[in-house]
């Protein structure tokens, strides 16, 4: 035996050789694996495999397990699902806001309403549609459950269910997934920038009406043409229009809380004003809070120039006039509607926006008044406005504000004159329950703006479009523009427990306003038909967090 030969019979040590090395004389098959996983697929189980050339394709492209005509089933719980049947007679406003109060399992199956080619439509394209118009919608104002339903009846409109779209105050997502062991197909958008423009919420409300109709076949080109001659549509009324309407209304805000022509045309200079400077402090890129901190300012300045020099005129109304343009109240009632149908963290964000603004007037006002104190301006924070002495003039100055309001909204022409009559209807209540009835403000204020939201929602249900146009200006005669100037007044000097006494009012007759506007749109659905009424589901609460 030769020394290679006996150096290979030699037996190796445990280092040379490996634990899951087959023992001596035992030999392995080829055809199995030294080394098996147990997640591997059993022999003789053959499972097809896509072609060598189909791609993963463009994010655009229909997926394949997805098919229009033959969709797979749905899972049936074993409690069954009650039949909900939804009137067709209904707007698709609220038949799409009671599937949206439905769980996803209890949702009827869609009826597309629009031609599509047999494979389907391509969920990313209608997706990222839907999200366009809710960006659209949502940076016009409208509140999120009105956003979700829009974009929850886009969706269907094109035969896609079993959708959930979800709005918080800068992000859009919604998610549509096909069936139970189907991949869920997810986009989102973010709102940058918001414009009050509610022509263009209109035209965009009339794009929704006609993909919900059944009669009116629209394409997804089609859609995506029209919703971009929305964007590019200029405003229908241009700056200077703008200008001028924010100088009529605080010179008819000035006149509803007591104000003659002098004080009439004092609040209308000191507004326009101080749009001007809002203006160019927007062009400069500063944030909206410092924008309406020196828009505040030229109306309070006024009103101190005309007291140092003994004009005998009521200064308190200029500058009332002036905070009659600038508070927030369409963000205000957007909020609180947002937190009465469960979006709390909207309306949270919507709430925290509005109080950056208040704060912003609250600060440019106090200033001004600061120093009129000091230079020895005699202000009196409980000087009476005499707002019960003119009743008609009063109705009359209502209807102005009112008129130059939706204006400032860019509302359609169509929709001025409903609202300019809403709001002269709003203060004519509001006046004979506070004045000739002596209730509170409060509750006076509820009740007008109640009123508001019923009509404006009536209003709205006529003409298949959102109620906004319709509600949002006629609410401007019952701000609460001369309890947050006295408020002021009071802190600047230096009675602070008084001045948060009449702030407190200021926001409680805010909150009235808000829910009697919120109140008045539930309530005007009580006269309509309901959707799904006569079946097991019955009308269901937004967002439901209790089990009532």
């Amino acid at each position: 035996m030769t020394e290679p030969e006996a150096e290979d019979r030699k037996p190796q040590s445990d280092e040379a050789r490996s634990a899951f090395a087959a023992p001596v004389g035992v030999t392995s098959s080829d055809e199995e694996s030294s080394t098996t996983s147990e997640f591997s697929l059993p022999k003789g189980l053959d499972v097809p495999q896509p072609p060598a050339g189909d791609a993963e394709g463009s994010a655009f492209s229909t997926p394949h397990t997805y098919s229009a005509k033959h969709a797979p089933p749905a899972f049936t719980p074993p409690t069954g699902i009650p039949i909900v049947k939804l009137t067709k007679e209904a707007p698709w406003q609220d038949r799409m806001r009671t599937m949206l109060r439905m769980p996803v399992t209890e949702r009827p199956a869609p009826e597309p309403v629009q031609k599509v080619d047999e494979a389907g439509p391509a969920v990313p394209r209608v997706l990222d549609l839907t999200l366009r118009i809710g960006e659209l919608l949502l940076a016009g104002g409208e509140g999120a459950e009105d956003v979700e339903t829009a974009m929850f009846a886009v969706c269907r409109s094109y035969g896609l269910d079993r959708c959930e779209p979800n709005v918080t105050f800068t992000l859009l997502s919604i998610s549509h997934q096909p069936s139970l062991v189907d991949d869920p197909v997810t986009a989102s958008r973010t709102v940058r920038r918001r414009v009050t423009d509610y022509t263009r919420l209109a035209a965009v409300y009339a794009l929704v009406d006609d993909l919900s109709d059944p009669e009116t076949a629209i394409s997804l080109e089609e859609a995506y043409r029209r919703l971009a001659e929305i964007r590019r549509n200029r405003h229908p009324y241009p700056g200077w229009v703008l200008t001028a309407a924010g100088g009529l209304l605080a010179g008819a805000a000035s006149v509803l809380v007591g104000g003659d022509a002098i004080v009439f045309v004092a609040a209308a200079l000191g507004a326009m004003l101080g749009d001007r400077l809002a203006w160019l402090c927007a062009g400069r890129g500063l944030p909206e809070f410092y924008q309406f901190t020196v828009a505040a300012m030229p109306p309070a300045a006024i009103g101190i120039a005309l007291t140092l020099t003994h004009v005998d005129v009521k200064a308190s109304a200029v500058v009332t006039g002036g905070l009659f343009a600038l508070l927030p109240g369409r963000a205000l009632v957007a909020g609180v509607q947002d937190g009465l149908t469960g979006f709390y963290i909207t309306a949270s964000a919507r709430l925290l926006e509005v109080m950056y603004f208040f704060v912003g007037i609250v600060a440019g006002v106090l200033v001004v008044l600061y120093f009129g104190v000091k230079l020895g301006a005699q202000l009196n924070p409980d000087q009476a406005l005499g707002i019960s002495e003119r009743p008609v003039l009063q109705i009359v100055a209502s209807m102005l504000l009112s008129l130059t309001f939706a204006i400032l909204l860019q509302q359609e022409r169509s929709t001025v004159l409903a609202v300019t009559l809403n709001g002269g209807v709003a203060w004519s209540v509001y006046g004979a329950m506070h004045y000739a009835g002596d209730i509170s403000p409060v509750a006076s204020t509820a009740v007008a703006a109640g009123l508001v939201g019923l009509f404006g929602q009536l209003l709205s249900r006529y003409r298949f479009a959102s109620a906004l146009p319709y509600t949002t200006a006629a609410i401007g005669p019952l701000l609460p523009g001369s309890a947050t100037y006295f408020g002021l007044l009071s802190i600047a000097q230096n009675n602070v427990d008084k001045g948060l006494v009449s702030l407190t009012k200021a926001a409680a007759l805010a909150m009235a306003i808000a829910i009697g506007v919120n109140l008045g749109s539930e309530i005007s659905r009580l006269f309509l038909r309901i959707p799904g009424a006569a079946s097991a589901a019955g009308r269901r609460a937004a967002k439901r967090t209790r089990g009532f």
